[in-house]
């Protein structure tokens, strides 16, 4: 009689992954990724929400409260590039972690601010400490889902940046009116510290993750080995030798171009509608929103569509680059609301010109697509240093022109000649996308 002898295979060995229905924890890694970036955007926005009220309290003028937002984005941009470090030295665990809850902190300490200086203190924390968010988000998603699902992880996290505006800033309208400004970044710092623990509590990378089966894993890694190279040991140098390479200059360039409708729209959106259009704060309520919805369309169907042609046979390259051209683009648009009159054209044309700027905004998973898998991180932060460097020019550059031209004619006629040199950059300079090795 012939004894046959069975062979138990590990749990997650990849013998499993045919046999084995997938789990699906990179969904839930993908809904914690939106939900902090939401909180993100929540915190950035506060102080314009509460601006009225609090610089009426602290006596602080227009040109004092300009200089407080233009402090969060100069803070911010210049820790870009260390904050990717550390992602790539830490993990989007620890890195993301501890991101959320000092940035936070920053958020809550403004609701004790009792002048000018201890709220630049404030803004120039956050925007420091924010710094890891992106190069974590773009790392989790590396990590966490394959190339034909990127395009739409990356989408939904990018979303977070669009939706928490029209979602909550009724609401911190109210929590202001009912219980004073301060009470917003008691709110909203204190909700982010708590969503700080819940992160590090929750988040692994995939190989460390108990809740991800054989078959999600191989199914993440495409059948290749779910062992990853540990990160390299940093070096300057390799900051510097990035720069050397054209698709990083070229998507530097285009985000740069493609972030400054952005800023716009979280920057002097209100004021233009309010002043240029001499809409009524009750229009302006409802109008705002209508652009946010329209961006956050542009970027879901961009990275649904990216996706869908690259499962259809299409390249990365190509699949990843139309979303870019097309919506950095279709983003010149904005230069139309100067030649309508009704309220209505000017929402429509400004929700088309925002849902362009969201479908150009799939230059992350451009940067997924390029970036040396050791140096995700400070590719990441490298990029997005230049998109950010906008969060500090376009306030100054639209402040200058309506200061000494008195109305918004050529600073929204200059954003447009933008949008088309970053539609060159992509078309022209950008090239073939394909994985960067060092």
């Amino acid at each position: 009689m012939k004894v046959v002898e069975e062979h138990t295979l590990p749990a997650r060995h990849p013998a499993y992954a045919d046999s084995t229905k997938r789990s699906k924890v990179r969904y839930v890694v993908l809904s914690m990724l939106l939900t902090a970036t939401i909180l993100n955007y929540v915190d950035r926005s506060a102080l314009g929400i509460v601006a009225p009220g609090l610089s009426k309290t602290l006596s602080l003028d227009k040109m004092q409260m300009g200089e407080l937002f233009a402090a969060f984005g100069l803070a911010y941009s210049l820790a870009l590039v260390p904050g990717g470090v550390l992602t790539d030295i830490l993990g989007s665990r620890l890195a993301y972690g501890l991101s959320l809850l000092g940035w936070s902190f920053a958020t809550l300490t403004q609701g004790f601010a009792t002048g000018y200086h201890m709220l630049l203190g404030s803004r120039l924390a956050m925007g420091a400490l924010e710094a890891p968010a992106f190069p974590s988000n773009a790392r989790a998603v590396t990590l966490w889902f394959p190339a034909g699902e990127r395009g739409f992880a990356t989408s939904v996290y990018v979303m977070g940046q669009y939706i928490g505006t029209p979602l909550f800033t009724g609401l911190l309208l109210w929590i202001s009116a009912m219980y004073g400004w301060r009470s917003v970044f008691f709110v909203t710092g204190g909700f982010g510290i708590l969503f700080s623990l819940l992160w590090y509590r929750v988040y692994r990378d995939p190989h460390r993750h108990g809740g991800v089966n054989a078959a999600e894993l191989h199914y993440i890694n495409e059948g290749a080995p779910g062992a990853r190279k540990p990160p390299e040991k940093f070096n300057w140098r390799v900051a510097f030798k990035l720069l050397g390479y054209r698709q990083i200059l070229a998507i530097c360039l285009g985000k740069f171009c493609n972030n400054t409708l952005l800023v716009f729209f979280t920057t002097w959106f209100m004021t233009y509608l309010i002043e240029a259009r001499h809409m009524s704060i009750i229009k302006v309520g409802i109008f705002q929103a209508l652009p946010f919805i329209g961006a956050t369309l542009g970027i879901l169907s961009a990275g649904y569509l990216s996706d869908f042609f690259i499962r259809r046979g299409v390249s990365i390259s190509t699949a990843r680059k139309t979303p870019l051209i097309v919506g950095t683009l279709l983003g010149a648009s904005i230069v139309l609301v100067n030649f309508v009159d009704s309220n209505e054209g000017v929402i429509a044309i400004l929700t088309i010109a925002f849902f362009a700027q969201g479908v150009g905004s799939m230059s992350w998973a451009a940067v997924s697509e390029i970036a040396p898998r050791q140096y995700v991180g400070l590719t990441s932060s490298i990029t997005s240093l230049a998109a950010n460097i906008a969060a500090v020019t376009t306030p100054l550059m639209i402040g200058y022109i309506t200061h000494h031209t008195g109305h918004f004619y050529w600073a929204l006629n200059l954003m447009g000649a933008i949008c088309l040199v970053g539609t060159l950059s992509y078309s022209v300079l950008l090239g073939k996308l394909s994985r960067i090795e060092l």
